[in-house]
């Protein structure tokens, strides 16, 4: 497979760029919540503002091991090993504290065979005669992730030395393969390393960083790279023996350095601002050093530094994340402070609960779940509030009493009935709905509790007055 170079390096360039960018756009008005936080409230980013390192270069050199080609470095038949050389070059960008890019040169040469062609000659005939050795070069764009930032825990104090890092890319492989047996040696295959005729090949794999110092890193890596062409390893049409081949592909390891430049202390892929903090705080308060953690204060009192809050005007009593961002659980737009159903959502308008909820601080209310005149069958319109019901309930962790009421109108001991038979009718469709029974209790109450008591008896208030009586709400035990 051909490519051009450029548009290739341009192509992974450009997505990775734009991602990287982040808004410069203000919050300056509307109810807090967590659609007007985050990068709505940072700054520019700019050369003068940075406070890391992130640009290093680094260099390395190892073994590549053919497998499973016509022509493998190991398990070859005859119990040897062969093993050629690499070396590697790269420019590397972190972009975060877990992702950068390496634009990455590698050259090298990879030894094939039944035997060292470097150092034995071809004997006898057959198979076990021919040799080979291809000599590449390479250049790709790798995405580098982080893992050990990526996954590292806020709580642990412990020294960040080690590292593991992942890498994946594409590029484009020029390389000469060189083959020998009985007949001499020749060359077998070729594709020049020009920039319109380059294959495209791809590699992947994982490397183990230890910080030597705020400079220097050493790193071991593996790498598998995958050639695309079946020619790679100089057997071609005599001797491909594999017909299901349709690359020649090989491992890579090597050992190498990486070269962390920049004026300041540390680097963005080692640094981490939490243990900064938890260093002072431990070193120099022993010291009784009244100690100054954050540069630019903590402007809303969230316990999070202006150097990195990204919302810098957290509402008082708000819990907030490691950024300073207010929570919002239920991501409906109303941030926990003022959420009256923090696990289920609603709109800001009724406190960020489901439409036809009302929260006190000791009654769950489902409003609107009314029943027409002498009857217990839940009506199509109270649904959608009973599944919002459903929700609430599996995620608040209380238990709750299912009560009913009725109006005025028939006998007390009629109503109360009536009241006991739609507060069970409600409990048994939560329960069917996915509601443990062990949450709910079922409460008859007549005509004792009406929500509007003006109206007995029934005939001094309107329809929907009467109506609104007819109901089941909750309340929590």
């Amino acid at each position: 497979m051909k490519v051009h170079l450029a548009s290739l390096v341009l192509a992974l360039a450009l997505p990775a760029g734009a991602f990287a960018q982040d808004s410069l756009a203000v919050a300056t008005e509307g109810y807090p919540n967590t659609f007007s936080s985050g990068s709505a409230n940072v700054a520019p980013f700019t050369q003068d503002s940075k406070r890391f390192n992130d640009w290093a270069i680094s260099v390395g050199a190892g073994v590549p091991l053919l497998y499973g080609s016509d022509l493998s470095s190991i398990n070859n038949g005859n119990g040897k090993n062969l093993f050629g050389y690499s070396a590697y070059l790269s420019v590397d960008k972190a972009i975060t504290h877990a992702f950068g890019l390496k634009l990455q040169y590698d050259r090298g040469e990879t030894r094939q065979g039944w035997f060292n062609t470097k150092t034995d000659d071809a004997t006898g005939v057959g198979y076990q005669n021919v040799g080979a050795r291809t000599q590449y070069d390479a250049v790709s764009l790798l995405g580098d992730i982080n893992f050990s930032s990526l996954l590292r825990r806020v709580d642990n104090k412990s020294p960040y030395r080690w590292a593991l890092h992942g890498y994946a890319g594409v590029g484009s492989i020029g390389y000469r393969a060189y083959v020998e047996d009985i007949a001499g040696q020749r060359l077998a295959a070729e594709v020049k390393p020009s920039l319109d005729k380059w294959s495209l090949f791809g590699q992947a794999g994982a490397g183990l960083k230890y910080n030597v110092s705020r400079r220097v890193d050493l790193e071991g890596r593996l790498m598998y790279v995958v050639t695309t062409d079946d020619s790679f390893d100089g057997a071609g049409a005599q001797y491909n023996v594999r017909e299901e081949q349709t690359s020649d592909n090989f491992f890579n390891a090597t050992l190498g350095l990486s070269f962390k430049l920049g004026k300041h202390q540390s680097h963005l892929m080692w640094h981490d601002p939490l243990q900064e903090i938890y260093y002072k705080l431990d070193v120099l308060a022993d010291q009784n050093q009244d100690i100054e953690v954050c540069k630019k204060g903590d402007a809303d009192n969230d316990g999070v530094c202006d150097d990195w809050d990204r919302q810098l005007d957290t509402p008082a009593g708000a819990r907030v994340d490691g950024a300073g961002v207010a929570l919002d659980t239920d991501l409906d737009g109303v941030i926990d402070l003022y959420d009256k159903c923090v696990t289920v959502p609603g709109p800001v308008e009724n406190n960020g609960c489901p439409t036809g909820m009302t929260i006190s601080d000791n009654t769950r209310v489902l409003e609107g779940i009314e029943f027409d005149l002498d009857s217990d069958r839940i009506l199509p319109s109270n649904t959608p509030i009973l599944n919002n019901a459903v929700n609430y309930i599996n995620t608040s962790g209380g238990t709750y009493n299912v009560v009913g009421g009725t109006d005025t109108r028939a006998s007390d001991a009629y109503n109360q009935r009536l009241s006991e038979r739609r507060a069970n009718t409600v409990k048994n469709y939560l329960i069917q709905n996915g509601v443990e029974s062990g949450k709910l209790n079922a409460i008859g109450r007549g005509e004792k509790d009406l929500k509007y008591p003006e109206c007995n008896p029934a005939t001094k208030c309107p329809e929907w007055k009467n109506r609104a009586n007819r109901r089941v709400y909750f309340e929590a035990r």
